[in-house]
């Protein structure tokens, strides 16, 4: 099945877990990807993996906070693949603490990178969707910007106001064929899960339904249905992707 033949995808945070597994999902679909992560080592790993695919990939590392940087690889991104029709805003940080002990500086950077990244590369990118009347964008929020979470404030901060900018950007673009949606996923095993110590893991486990993490691939899926022209009429929606955990 390759959905996604002769489509370029941007996938933002693309160096490792999730959005490595979207990147790889998107190029088995048919996609060529152009990999987006804060290092040139990690960009350039997944692009490898994705020509190994037979696929075209293109490696760029990108601070996603910095607008001047990813406004300039926009460009460039738009000038060597010649268009693009999808953009996953994946890239995120967690600064985890108590809000009474948090500082400003770890604030600041869960918001610059979770929120203002997508607006930068939304920003980057609209203009040429609506130019073609035609693109997807996918926001990779999470459920704990629905539900919030202790110790979380900054993150569940720029997750809630990721949720946020998909709808309005949704309103905005729809009139252009552009539709803009977000997923929501749980708890999935990956690098930032990997902390969580046992008794963590088990308690978590309890508020969901499936008893299980999700895997990587479980959001990857979800983000190939919503890229797909089989959700060409769903805009400004949140999939959640959670095992149950939030209803």
């Amino acid at each position: 099945m390759t959905p996604l033949t002769n489509h370029i995808a941007v996938v933002t945070g693309a160096g490792r877990g999730i959005g490595r597994a979207i990147a790889l999902k998107f190029a088995a679909a048919g996609a060529d990807v152009a990999c987006v992560s804060r290092t040139a080592e990690n960009s350039e790993k997944v692009a490898a993996e994705i020509r190994a695919l037979g696929r075209k990939a293109w490696a760029h590392a990108v601070d996603v906070s910095d607008g001047a940087a990813v406004a300039a690889a926009g460009e460039k991104i738009l000038a060597e693949c010649g268009k693009v029709d999808i953009l996953v805003n994946n890239a995120g940080v967690t600064r985890d603490g108590l809000l009474m002990r948090m500082s400003e500086a770890d604030w600041d950077t869960v918001l610059d990178t979770n929120l203002k990244g997508a607006f930068h590369f939304t920003k980057a990118f609209a203009r040429a969707f609506a130019k073609q009347r035609s693109g997807r964008i996918i926001n990779v929020a999470s459920v704990i910007g629905l539900i919030g979470n202790g110790g979380q404030c900054n993150y569940a901060a720029s997750k809630a106001g990721l949720i946020g900018f998909t709808k309005s950007a949704a309103k905005e673009l729809a009139s252009r064929s552009i539709t803009v949606n977000a997923l929501a996923p749980g708890f999935i095993e990956t690098d930032m899960t990997a902390v969580l110590n046992e008794e963590m893991r088990t308690g978590l486990l309890k508020v969901i339904p499936m008893n299980c993490f999700g895997k990587a691939d479980d959001i990857a899926d979800a983000a190939l249905f919503l890229a797909s022209p089989t959700a060409r009429y769903i805009t400004g929606q949140v999939l959640t992707v959670d095992g149950g955990m939030v209803m």
